[in-house]
């Protein structure tokens, strides 16, 4: 696996790769996941947190022949995914891909240039592949409208041992009902159409990211925690009386799944990614209306919200996810 998004970076293609990594080595692969975390980096401008590989061509071409796979997945769209793609067409490897972010309207938010353009790019990027996995259906379909080929299914999963229901005694100072958002304080999350919300209690986000600093100023009343991971993830999941999802642009939303796992109801717009994994369920509300359906989910069942979330699981991920990899010939392999 090749990905320009991996450790220390905190977010759901980070956790998604890890954690089917692992499963795939319980199965008794040998996996190998070549991240940024090998090279030399430069930050991403506007957003330093995240480290981009520096020319990584050809360190990346020795790691590849001294593993010597199988098969070969390119999770991302940066220099190593791109850098990947250019050893497999050389080489004449098959390979995989995903798609987990929808960096055309990402890169609109911050800089204003038209969708189509990065969408021509994203599809140049995939379509060279043997196979492009989507999370959802609605994804999968506005990939095949947009001229992707290949496209292939592949859910998500839910930890239900980590996630799961109990007490909670985090956020105990605070007013009552909590709201709580978690995942990266960034533009493209459209945060800040949450904590606008005139809601009763405390608006709660757990995370970080480029606009915190800005969003803490202006709603001095929210309360920022910071990152969280493991099982002080699941804690203030727990805590909270509901889940709010504001973003737009996201591909599925694997904190959607973690919070209705604990046993906390979703709020979210009606669009890509909760519509997939809220749909009908009667653990979430989604509505265009985000206000009314942050207070129409304080009246979900989180008993519900748990039962939704057991229909996803991590080994049924992983092993959708190896049944269609492209795996390279065997003369090959032994070459």
């Amino acid at each position: 696996m090749v990905s320009d998004a991996w450790a220390p970076q905190v977010n759901g293609v980070v956790r998604t790769l890890a954690t089917v990594a692992d499963e795939l080595r319980a199965m008794g692969d040998t996996v190998e996941v070549i991240g940024p975390d090998r090279f030399h980096t430069l930050p991403m401008p506007s957003y330093p947190e995240i480290r981009l590989a520096l020319l990584p061509r050809f360190r990346l071409a020795r790691l590849a022949d001294s593993f010597g796979p199988s098969a070969v997945h390119i999770a991302t769209e940066g220099p190593l995914g791109w850098a990947m793609r250019a050893l497999c067409l050389r080489r004449g490897w098959p390979f995989t891909t995903s798609f987990h972010t929808r960096f055309p309207e990402y890169l609109h938010a911050r800089t204003g240039i038209p969708p189509r353009m990065a969408w021509a790019v994203m599809r140049r990027f995939h379509n060279a592949g043997a196979g492009t996995f989507a999370a959802t259906p609605s994804l999968h379909s506005e990939l095949v409208n947009r001229g992707f080929k290949r496209v292939l299914p592949w859910t998500r999963g839910v930890d239900l041992s980590l996630f799961s229901p109990g007490p909670s005694d985090d956020f105990a100072d605070l007013p009552r009902p909590i709201f709580l958002n978690a995942g990266r304080v960034a533009v493209e999350k459209n945060i800040e159409a949450f904590l606008s919300l005139d809601l009763p209690g405390t608006k709660v986000v757990v995370g970080d990211g480029p606009q915190r600093a800005e969003l803490a100023q202006r709603f001095p009343d929210v309360h920022f925690a910071g990152w969280r991971m493991g099982e002080g993830l699941a804690a203030a999941y727990r805590a909270a009386d509901v889940f709010v999802f504001p973003s737009r642009t996201d591909t599925f939303g694997l904190v959607l799944l973690e919070a209705m796992a604990c046993g906390t109801p979703v709020a979210a717009y009606p669009v890509m990614g909760p519509l997939d994994v809220v749909a009908d369920s009667p653990g979430g509300v989604l509505d265009e209306d985000l206000r009314s359906a942050c207070l129409a989910a304080l009246d979900c069942p989180r008993d519900l919200a748990r039962a939704h979330a057991e229909r996803f699981s991590w080994p049924a991920c992983a092993a959708s996810f190896r049944r269609q990899l492209a795996l390279l010939p065997e003369i090959m392999h032994q070459r």
